[in-house]
């Protein structure tokens, strides 16, 4: 019998490191019952956090899957890391999930990964809840916190509840309840951590006039998205919460805005009337819109026939019902000894274990051996069959890799991919015994499969073998994953920034082939016009402006043979990027000129416009933001401007100064223990990776 799609939530908790994800899963499953007993970060006894490294670093690295039930509707939750060497985590669970709760912490407010991860959820177009969290915390703000969101995330933040009281227990008028703006009452919470009980009470007089305040707030934006709800507001008549409840779910799931409610998960407070928000606001799977992907193979069945568009793909879409095509996207690998565990998401159709499906991107055929259900990072509970909107474990699959689609071989459809940032990042790796040298291949093949942000490649001149990453924590934990899960020991060598180049000008310049190679003349000649061409990011733009000179045949091979240089590195090695080429000329010989001269002169011809037009060395930038008590903020920004750091701007956040600023990659490695040295330990720090700036001549030198 088919679930009833309306009562599943999938869903992802996301936010910036320290704002308390992991606790509020951990209450999420306890007040649920899923668990007799709330475990902490503090104590490494979290569901999600069952990895040794996480516990013994007390954060999240991998996202873990969790199935629940509230009430009368079943939750798929992802716990999601938030520190930003592992934002890959974040950026394919998104790309399956239906709904999220961003926490925010009510001291730090909203910081630099709480911008990175809501615009995440901007690009995947999903629906969000707010949760500000640590209201018990000395120096919680939630009325500041909830201006942040509003002002630096651009968002439409909608409060359903204000906290009663802020901060410890020991400060008067301290953080004890929570007001429903919606029902118009307060919530308390007798047993703190350790018990499920909510109570009702009316809302204390002292407090009537703020709440009533909010109130006016909330029904002043939610008349923007319902007429009904505006006239009763007008005529100044009672607004029935059942109304309300309908009005904000609506504009959720159409993402027009983001409710926003409170509590302290550590505490236990607030957790439960977040989960009922779950319920009533967040979209079920038939809510979203239906997946849309290619035809694989070019063709569309239109009135029987088939229709080939050979320019443009044909988009295909499936609706998120069990009576379409089967469709999936694997967006998770985790490695077992008896095969590896697949994370797939499904969006039509219906799937059974021990059947075949169709990798469609790749063209292969695979095994669905067995369905599981996952709970943190484990199987759980095996499946007979899965079906449209769930999220399962699948054993079998052999050529299948993160961001592959999976559908029914007789109705193909080829969904759109996960993209993941580049590494910013490498250092060489070896084993300290050559006999492990295989070895320690085929487990650096696992963890790529595993990690996609992860790179590891053998340098053909040196044969040292280099791995790449997202930041210094990413490779640490590699390294340690290689130690400890693999018996591996290694050595490994200080970290290397991953530079790019570009050109300092344009130029024009002539590639010219006439060799005989094996007794066979071979002669062309290639005009470029190689130039600075300013775009964020990107590599060799090709472009032609030949409108007659040379064959198709002969343009196409030059056009080929561009892009393919391009893509091998510049003068100096490192990859190219913001460079264009234009070709302006082909000349051809009546009867020497072949394919292998004009792939010849079109390498000669932007190897030779490279040199000519002068390198420029690009770095990577990485975006800090520095929260420190305001006696450390000098000895800080001398740190920095010794480091090449551009500060932007500081801003007062409670008790903190919080310093904004861009600095080079390269200067940064080992940064976290002078920041800590320099506040005696109370200073913290987030960095992203923000963009490729001009190295100083002095860096470019040392490659020259």
């Amino acid at each position: 019998m088919a679930k009833d799609l309306t009562k599943l939530r999938n869903l992802g908790i996301i936010a910036h490191i320290d704002a308390g994800k992991t606790t509020v899963t951990e209450r999420m499953l306890y007040v649920s019952g899923t668990k007799h007993r709330a475990g902490e970060v503090d104590r490494g006894t979290t569901t999600t956090d069952d990895d040794a490294e996480e516990a013994e670093r007390g954060i999240t690295i991998y996202s873990a899957c969790v199935t629940f039930s509230w009430n009368d509707v079943d939750i798929n939750l992802i716990d999601t890391p938030g520190h930003v060497d592992f934002t890959a985590e974040v950026e394919r669970s998104l790309r399956v999930l239906d709904g999220a709760v961003i926490v925010f912490s009510a001291r730090e407010g909203v910081e630099a990964q709480s911008e990175t991860v809501w615009r995440q959820a901007n690009k995947y177009n999903v629906a969000r809840l707010a949760f500000i969290n640590k209201l018990d915390r000395e120096g919680a703000d939630f009325e500041s916190v909830f201006k942040e969101i509003k002002d630096r995330l651009d968002a439409r933040p909608v409060a359903l509840q204000i906290p009663v009281g802020q901060g410890p227990a020991h400060i008067e008028n301290s953080f004890r309840g929570i007001i429903d703006l919606v029902n118009e009452r307060m919530l308390v919470f007798p047993e703190g951590k350790e018990g499920r009980e909510v109570l009702v009470e009316k809302i204390p007089e002292d407090l009537a006039d703020e709440a009533a305040v909010w109130r006016e707030e909330l029904i002043g934006e939610l008349s923007n998205y319902s007429d009904e709800l505006m006239e009763l507001a007008l005529a100044e008549e009672p607004i029935p919460a059942k109304l309300i409840h309908r009005v904000v779910r609506e504009a959720t799931v159409h993402q027009q805005i983001q409710p926003v409610l409170c509590g302290s998960a550590l505490h236990g407070v607030g957790v439960q009337p977040l989960l009922d928000a779950v319920a009533a606001y967040l979209p079920n799977p038939q809510e979203m819109p239906p997946v849309e992907g290619i035809d694989p193979i070019g063709k569309a069945k239109t009135k029987g026939k088939s229709k080939k568009t050979p320019d443009e793909p044909v988009k295909i879409y499936r609706k998120p019902v069990v009576d379409e095509p089967f469709s999936a996207l694997v967006f998770k690998i985790l490695p077992y000894k008896t095969g590896d565990l697949s994370w797939v998401r499904i969006y039509s159709g219906k799937l059974a274990g021990n059947s075949r499906v169709l990798n469609s991107g790749r063209d292969k055929k695979e095994n669905v051996a067995q369905l599981w259900q996952i709970h943190a990072s484990k199987k759980d509970e095996q499946l007979q069959s899965a079906q449209a909107g769930d999220i399962v474990g699948i054993i079998g699959l052999r050529e299948s890799v993160t961001g592959d689609t999976l559908c029914d071989s007789r109705e193909p459809i080829l969904l759109e991919s996960i993209e993941f940032p580049e590494t910013v990042i490498s250092m060489a790796i070896e084993p300290e015994s050559t006999a492990d040298k295989k070895k320690l291949s085929d487990a650096l093949d696992m963890l790529r499969k595993q990690d996609p942000t992860f790179t590891a490649n053998e340098n053909e001149e040196t044969g040292q073998t280099l791995i790449g990453g997202m930041g210094e924590l990413h490779l640490e934990v590699i390294q340690h994953r290689l130690e400890r899960d693999f018996k591996l020991n290694v050595k490994v060598h200080n970290p290397r920034v991953s530079y790019r180049e570009t050109i300092k000008e344009a130029v024009e310049v002539e590639g010219v082939c006439n060799r005989q190679i094996n007794g066979v003349q071979h002669t062309a000649k290639v005009k470029l016009r190689v130039e600075p061409f300013e775009t964020r990011g990107g590599g060799v733009m090709i472009s032609n402006s030949l409108e007659h000179g040379l064959p198709n045949e002969m343009l196409t091979i030059v056009l080929e043979e561009l892009e393919t240089a391009g893509q091998g590195g510049g003068v100096l090695g490192f990859p190219l990027m913001r460079v264009k080429a234009t070709l302006l000329s082909g000349k051809m010989h009546e009867t020497d000129s072949t394919d292998v001269a004009f792939r010849m002169a079109a390498n000669l011809a932007l190897d030779a416009g490279l040199r000519k037009a002068g390198t420029v060395l690009l770095e990577p930038i990485m975006k800090l933001e520095i929260s420190t008590p305001d006696e450390h903020v000098g000895d800080l920004v001398g740190d920095l401007q010794q480091r090449r750091a551009i500060i932007h701007q500081t801003q007062s956040r409670g008790t903190l100064t919080v310093l904004h600023a861009d600095a080079p990659l390269a200067e940064l490695f080992g940064y976290s223990s002078a920041m800590r040295s320099l506040s005696q330990g109370r200073a913290s720090c987030s960095m992203t990776p923000t963009d490729y700036a001009a190295a100083p001549d002095e860096v470019l030198r040392r490659f020259l």
